[in-house]
């Protein structure tokens, strides 16, 4: 595909689509029918849906009944951590490979033209960003998921939080279930805005800040604080009446579903005139920008209300820095 086509490359080669970011029109006012039933499909495809069915086959597949959950084990938890590490490594490895590893595409739709793995630096264990990510990622990340999952399925089945049944409550678990990625936008961008808190993202959030230029892998190399706070997201089913297939769901969003938006490609190529939307571009302006769009896909209009979106425009642009400015005035007014 020639890129080209729908962006633009700067000086230095970094690639920025035509197109600027629209907040999901499900919160215009008046509403747009129109508008929302064009951008419908990609709420359930292709992320949502798949993550929904991954969910259902590890409720099959994984993990035990209910009489097995209501007594922790170490044969039970121990095997859903050995399911998530697989899991994990396939669906990270399975874009990493070609596009980061066999360069399949070239940097075409790459938002930043260089690769991790030439650039070496000592922010990252062995200097090595891609091993950095991988590592955090599976001996931090999955083991924290997994506790926080087994946690949940165990309240779950000794009733110490609800657990409806579908049969009787189809439509409220329905909803539940529909809401799932908008639970997650909302969810990121509270814990988000709370580890930019200056001293929380030195110490904390700036682990992940050190993959400015993002691949898969980077997705969950965090602090495990951080780790703590994106997978508490499933605690939202603990106060909600919901089912544990769904908190299951929502923890395979929070897992699985943080890979889309630190694919560094706008497009991945499926052919040669056909490619897949990632939906990478708006978290892509956090890593470059640090201090714009806090959620993760802008379902939830927060950093519209509060004046941190990012669309990708020269206006946008123009904004972030006045603010830059007008934050550094106040701390030079603060220290005078």
């Amino acid at each position: 595909m020639d890129d080209l086509k729908f962006g633009t490359r700067s000086k230095r080669g970094d690639w920025a689509p035509n197109e600027l970011l629209e907040p999901a029109p499900i919160w215009l006012f008046p509403p747009n029918p129109k508008k929302l039933l064009k951008w419908l499909p990609s709420y359930f495809f292709p992320y949502n849906l798949l993550f929904m069915v991954s969910a259902l086959a590890y409720w099959q597949l994984v993990v035990p009944d209910a009489a097995v959950l209501q007594n922790f084990a170490w044969g039970w938890s121990l095997k859903m951590l050995a399911a998530n590490l697989v899991l994990a490594f396939l669906w990270y490895q399975s874009w990493e490979l070609p596009l980061y590893v066999r360069r399949r595409q070239g940097n075409r739709f790459k938002y930043n033209h260089k690769f991790p793995a030439d650039q070496q630096s000592d922010v990252f264990w062995f200097n090595k960003q891609t091993l950095d990510n991988m590592l955090r990622s599976l001996l931090i990340g999955v083991p924290i998921w997994t506790c926080l999952q087994v946690l949940m399925l165990w309240s779950s089945a000794n009733g110490y939080i609800p657990w409806l049944n579908f049969a009787e409550h189809p439509v409220w678990l329905g909803v539940v279930a529909v809401v799932v990625p908008i639970i997650h936008d909302f969810h990121f961008y509270c814990i988000h805005r709370l580890i930019h808190v200056p001293v929380l993202y030195k110490y904390v959030h700036s682990v992940h800040h050190n993959s400015i230029n993002p691949s898969p892998w980077s997705s969950l190399s965090m602090h495990p604080i951080e780790h703590l706070l994106y997978f508490g997201v499933v605690f939202w089913h603990f106060v909600i009446p919901s089912n544990p297939v769904i908190a299951l769901y929502q923890l395979h969003f929070a897992g699985f579903g943080a890979v889309p938006g630190h694919i560094g490609f706008d497009t991945v190529e499926t052919s040669d005139e056909q490619g897949l939307d990632t939906h990478a571009y708006m978290h892509y302006l956090h890593h470059k920008y640090f201090e714009v769009n806090y959620g993760g896909e802008g379902l939830v209009p927060v950093d519209r209300m509060f004046g941190t979106y990012h669309d990708g425009s020269k206006e946008s642009d123009e904004r972030m820095k006045a603010r830059f400015r007008a934050k550094k005035e106040r701390l030079k007014d603060k220290s005078a």
